[in-house]
């Protein structure tokens, strides 16, 4: 098992809920997208950002507007949709869910084997099957 395709398994399941997070503030450019994500150490690259907000876009997940730039062609701004912004609240509420039960698998510091022992012990009186 290689731990670089696991780490970026994980990272590419949360890329979405990342970019909402991102628009969700405001009207947002690509290559801010990519130096958002970035500055918070999740690499990211426009060949990977570009096709996924096209999905979205498709999806009528995320709109877009064009605006005239000072150098160079004309930027095109992405904001979220009505439908959007509720995908967005349900991926969320699913994220919190999510970390909320993992960090307490992971942050679980007693035995398995201690836990199971506890359960299984007749005179444990959380013991579904001891009788009072």
């Amino acid at each position: 098992m290689n731990i670089e395709n696991t780490q970026s398994q994980m990272r590419k399941g949360i890329l979405e809920f990342c970019i909402f997070s991102i628009i969700r503030r405001g009207e947002a450019y690509p290559s801010d997208i990519v130096e958002e994500m970035r500055g918070a150490n999740l690499q990211i690259f426009e060949g990977t950002l570009y096709p996924l907000l096209t999905r979205l876009k498709n999806a009528d997940m995320l709109t877009y507007r064009w605006v005239e730039s000072n150098s160079g062609p004309p930027r095109k701004y992405f904001s979220l949709t009505d439908k959007g912004e509720m995908f967005y609240r349900e991926l969320d509420a699913t994220w919190n869910e999510l970390a909320n039960a993992v960090n307490t698998l992971a942050n679980k510091k007693e035995s398995l084997t201690t836990t199971m022992s506890a359960s299984s012990n007749p005179d444990n009186p959380e013991n579904p099957t001891t009788t009072n």
